[in-house]
């Protein structure tokens, strides 16, 4: 018996507002730059790079550039990625 397989994108569910806020909420509250930059990646491929560098108001390259492996997005970056994305970025207390 052959298992067959298929490749699993996790842009493939990243189709709405609630979705996309709920996936980002998840990944910030670790705290970790690298998976941070890389969920904001896959939320960008998931709304088509170009159409999301439009609306942040940087060009598709620095985009690129910034969510790609050695990026490093300012805080400005990432507060207009946010904004183009149709989510905003929220400061909890931590639990005890």
């Amino acid at each position: 018996m052959t298992i067959e397989t298929i490749p699993w994108d996790i842009t493939d569910f990243l189709s709405d507002d609630a979705t996309i806020a709920a996936y980002l909420d998840e990944v910030f509250a670790d705290g970790d730059p690298d998976e941070m930059r890389d969920a904001l990646a896959h939320v960008a491929r998931a709304k088509g790079m170009s159409d999301l560098a439009q609306a942040a108001g940087i060009t598709r390259g620095g985009l690129y550039k910034a969510l790609g492996e050695n990026g490093n997005p300012s805080f400005a970056t990432v507060a207009a990625l946010l904004d183009a994305m149709g989510v905003r970025l929220a400061v909890l207390p931590k639990a005890a």
